[in-house]
């Protein structure tokens, strides 16, 4: 396969207008999509290949409710961390869109599985944490490119989450993911555009 400026043009597009979203529209999303983006979640490098991502699809709305209300305990706890105007500022942010996204999945890193044989991760473990973060984000991008908006929850207890949806114990929480047609689109992250963190370039160090 040769790639040429179409493809670089079209994968910049794609980069440039990935964002975290948070609004999202109640439209469904077609399950050839949906299989699609399992697809290309497949396609993720891993170390030793080992595949350490395990993936939960959460439908049930019971679940979902729960997983909102972890949400809002954490939130709160971590709000006491600000004060002042970031602390107003921290309670004017919408940090989830749980209560929107047609499509949600638990990710989890299997923290010593037998595919790979181990290879690659004896002297970095950390590296099977790094396979499950570029599954994540080729996912992202396979969905941008499908014109839906991914989400990314953080603000949650971890070892809820795990208990919520009883998963074996070498399974470690890692993101909670919100899918959907989004309400807007924006080539701006939302943090910039709110005044939270502006979106600072990359300096690479040259030794």
């Amino acid at each position: 396969m040769h790639f040429d400026q179409h493809h670089r043009d079209a994968l910049t597009d794609v980069l440039r207008w990935r964002r975290d979203v948070r609004h999202f529209r109640p439209d469904p999303i077609d399950e050839t999509v949906i299989e699609r983006l399992r697809t290309a979640m497949d396609m993720a490098p891993s170390v030793g290949n080992a595949r350490p991502w395990r993936v939960i699809r959460v439908d049930d709305p019971a679940l979902r409710g729960a997983l909102l209300a972890n949400f809002d305990a954490a939130r709160a706890a971590a709000g006491t961390a600000y004060t002042g105007d970031r602390a107003a500022a921290y309670g004017q942010l919408k940090l989830q869109g749980i209560d929107q996204a047609p499509l949600q999945l638990a990710i989890f890193t299997h923290r010593d599985p037998t595919a790979g044989h181990g290879l690659g991760r004896a002297s970095m473990p950390v590296t099977l944490h790094q396979s499950v973060a570029m599954a994540i984000h080729g996912l992202w991008l396979a969905a941008r490119a499908e014109n839906l908006g991914l989400g990314m929850v953080s603000v949650l207890d971890p070892r809820a989450v795990e208990s919520l949806l009883v998963t074996p114990p070498e399974w470690e929480f890692a993101a909670w993911l919100c899918i959907g047609y989004p309400e807007f689109t924006d080539d701006t992250p939302l943090l910039h555009r709110a005044g939270w963190q502006e979106n600072l370039p990359t300096l690479w160090e040259v030794r």
